[in-house]
């Protein structure tokens, strides 16, 4: 590496929707979520309402795959007004284990470039959601190996950051933050006083979504992971 990349020394990596697919699942199965009530309310009615649940209930369940199956149960109950059948809602929870034990898919180009990473960078995963089901899909990645440390958070902000970097690095002056999404991974990380890589992922939750800081001096934008290394090396 050259040497205006040696005050690098850490790098932190998303995981849902940076390391694997993740958001794809959610879309899959509130599709099927909208079909189950369709004789209550159109796909466009349950859609939002849906939404609106899940705003609510973050602050209550957190980001995860539980926190979305139980914010459809409770769309259910309002749009059918007591009318929904107990088989629905079992269809409900049958679909929120099937999303918890559904196989990894590790993203393109991903494996390689961790591994072209690791040992000249401390990688860090830094990710949030359920406890359980991070875990699981990080064993299941197999890129366990290829990271330092694990942090799995309940919300990222730039204080979020500035502890990690602090306990895993030389600081957020020093590091580097990696992945799909601009509110949670990039805005904050920056704001911490980090480097900021957003590689876009073609599913995007719709409350990750912020505009992107093109003015930040350490705001960089990477059509795929693979540049990553480049990128690092014209530091």
């Amino acid at each position: 590496m050259p040497s205006s990349s040696l005050s690098l020394t850490t790098i932190g990596f998303d995981a849902d929707d940076t390391l694997w697919q993740n958001e794809q699942f959610f879309r899959q199965t509130e599709k099927q979520f909208i079909a189950l009530l369709a004789e209550h309310a159109d796909g466009t009615d349950i859609e939002a309402r849906l939404l609106e649940a899940e705003k609510r209930n973050l602050a209550l369940y957190g980001f995860g795959i539980k926190g979305f199956t139980l914010s459809m149960i409770e769309t259910a109950l309002e749009i059918g007004g007591g009318r929904v059948p107990s088989a629905v809602i079992g269809e409900i929870l049958a679909a929120g284990r099937d999303m918890l034990s559904h196989p990894i898919e590790i993203l393109p180009q991903v494996r390689e470039t961790l591994e072209q990473l690791a040992g000249a960078y401390r990688l860090v995963l830094i990710t949030k959601g359920d406890l359980f089901d991070q875990e699981r899909k990080l064993a299941q990645s197999g890129l366990a190996d290829l990271f330092e440390a694990v942090e799995i958070v309940s919300d990222k902000n730039a204080a979020t950051y500035a502890r990690i970097f602090a306990r895993h690095g030389e600081g957020p002056e020093r590091s580097m933050m990696v992945g799909n999404s601009l509110k949670s991974d990039i805005v904050p990380a920056i704001e911490a006083g980090s480097w900021g890589v957003y590689v876009p992922h073609d599913l995007t939750w719709v409350l990750e979504h912020v505009e992107e800081p093109t003015q930040a001096p350490r705001f960089r934008r990477l059509e795929r992971l693979g540049q990553l290394t480049d990128l690092i090396e014209r530091l």
